[in-house]
């Protein structure tokens, strides 16, 4: 029975985290890299949408601003709302946006879908290079640029997933210490 207002009773919130926690737990294909996995790995996509979907149904009825199918417009509801910290928001949307262009930049690099980072070098660096990494204009020794494009997204990815999961910790699980 659902709360005054339209919001969800604490027992179905609680299935709904336990839910999320067994798709994390199920659903990343065997062998996959999970830090790197866009769509299902900590601070992905679904993190930011899991989160972002659980805050519509606890309040969705109360807050107009929530009843969109759009991610990133939610969010700013929540944020306007009063549900979400404006720093918090700004980090799932990042998540959300790097995720979300490096998942296209792989279909165009592959040809086809695919939610992990690219395991091969030269993949990673095509990806990279599409969405605007460049070696730096710092050299080492051997006459290389020392950050290369792919260790750049990689390292921007996994910093932004992993702001995004402590947020998603903290909203979605109600976890504090996150």
């Amino acid at each position: 029975m659902p709360l005054p207002g339209g919001g969800l009773p604490e027992r179905a919130v609680r299935e709904i985290r336990r839910i999320k926690a067994r798709v994390e737990a199920e659903r990343i294909p065997r062998g996959a890299d999970r830090a790197l996995h866009l769509k299902l790995g900590p601070g992905g996509l679904s993190d930011v949408e899991w989160t972002v979907q659980l805050l519509q149904l606890e309040h969705g009825a109360t807050v107009p601003g929530l009843r969109t199918t759009k991610t990133l417009d939610a969010l700013a509801a929540a944020v306007g709302a009063g549900l979400a910290d404006a720093g918090d928001a700004a980090a799932l949307a990042e998540a959300w946006q790097l995720a979300a262009r490096t998942r296209n930049a792989i279909m165009l690099v592959r040809g086809r879908a695919d939610d992990s980072l690219p395991s091969r070098h030269t993949e990673l660096t095509a990806v990279a290079r599409l969405l605007g990494y460049r070696p730096s204009g710092t050299f080492g020794p051997s006459g290389l640029a020392v950050t290369h494009p792919a260790q750049a997204l990689e390292d921007d990815y996994r910093r932004t997933a992993r702001r995004a999961r402590a947020v998603m910790e903290r909203l979605f699980f109600g976890w504090e210490g996150s």
